[in-house]
């Protein structure tokens, strides 16, 4: 832009100085306070292209600060005010040329169609940047966009992962707990137990201990390979292994009445894991918070119409002080499971009894 400044005021420099002093000194003072005035271009874009260009008329220096307003306003990229400041430099210039002494013997046509050229490539290359800045800036906008979507689905991730660890650790290792609590209870509270009693509760307490290890290490592989819910590494309990939960209960002195615990093979294992690890809790649940009441188990479903398993027992009269603690942890997990695998869990509870059932899909 200044070396358009010296260009244009050199060839009418000579003439001012050895002429017109003062148009010498009214272009140089135009041609300062142009370029002072293009520090506000940004914020007044179109009022300072339209004052810079309107002077070059008197003020050959000018046209650097001119250019440089016509090719920041076109960044715009807005007709409405391209055209105005286009046309009003345009027209400058050729009223300076006319009436220019040293400008007389060239024709005007000629250095008209210059300087519509020097216009249009000045607005073009200023479309052009400002094309390019937009897409810049919409490019950026995507990329932190995208990371900021990314931030949120590994939080997301984060949750589901953590919310996947404390069900499967609830599931496999809440039952056992139970059981080795309940014994151990009954162990510290029944000083009258004779002794093959005593070694008979002991062997439930060291069998559910070992066999909470056991299901604790494979719990430990599956979220060490990380293979989901969909596929965890076997072994993995399934429909067919209810009978053998029910009696496991049953031996550590649960009252159960479970039927229909015969389903059939042509169960999908994701949903037979489901409904064995529904049982598995909604015993849980019973042995701990109903202790010494009937509790009614009732498996039944077919193809297309889906599994229901329902858990009802009766709720205890008074409570105890050396009830376990309530964790609040294993519905919720259900009721996670149950979703995951399309199903529904409801709790229902009255004056006498507490039921929970649970609808699993069953496709063919």
């Amino acid at each position: 832009m200044l070396l358009l400044s010296a260009l244009g005021w050199s060839t009418a420099i000579g003439y001012q100085l050895e002429h017109a002093t003062w148009w010498f000194v009214l272009d140089g003072s135009l041609g300062v306070a142009a370029w002072i005035l293009t520090i506000w271009r940004r914020r007044f874009p179109l009022s300072v292209a339209l004052i810079t260009n309107a002077v070059t008329c008197v003020s050959s220096s000018a046209s650097g600060p001119a250019t440089l307003s016509l090719f920041s306003l076109s960044t715009r990229r807005r007709w409405r005010e391209i055209i105005p400041a286009s046309l009003t430099g345009l027209a400058a210039a050729i009223v300076f040329m006319s009436q220019d002494p040293t400008q007389q013997d060239g024709p005007l046509a000629l250095a008209a169609g210059l300087l519509l050229t020097i216009v249009a490539i000045t607005v073009g290359w200023g479309m052009y940047v400002g094309s390019r800045r937009e897409l810049l800036t919409t490019l950026r906008e995507r990329a932190e966009t995208a990371e900021s979507e990314q931030a949120a689905r590994v939080a997301q991730a984060r949750t589901a992962e953590r919310a996947r660890i404390a069900r499967e650790m609830h599931d496999v290792l809440a039952h056992r707990i139970s059981m080795v609590a309940m014994h151990a209870g009954a162990l510290g509270y029944r000083d009258d137990l004779g002794a093959d009693e005593v070694r008979r509760s002991a062997q439930i307490i060291r069998d559910s201990s070992h066999q909470a290890l056991v299901e604790l290490r494979q719990v430990l592989g599956v979220l060490r390979d990380d293979p989901g819910d969909a596929q965890p590494e076997p072994p993995q309990p399934s429909a067919e292994h209810v009978p053998d939960l029910v009696a496991q209960f049953r031996r550590a002195g649960m009252n159960v009445d479970a039927t229909g615990l015969e389903l059939g093979t042509d169960l999908p294992p994701s949903i037979g894991r489901t409904v064995y690890r529904v049982v598995q809790e909604g015993l849980t649940n019973a042995a701990k918070h109903a202790p010494d009441t009937l509790v009614t188990l009732t498996l039944h479903g077919a193809p297309d119409d889906g599994v229901v398993v329902e858990v009802v027992n009766r709720l205890p009269i008074g409570s105890s002080d050396g009830a376990l603690p309530r964790s609040g942890l294993g519905l919720v997990g259900l009721a996670e499971r149950a979703e995951l695998a399309g199903g529904r869990l409801t709790r229902m509870r009255d004056d006498r009894t507490f039921t929970l059932r649970v609808w699993l899909p069953w496709p063919t």
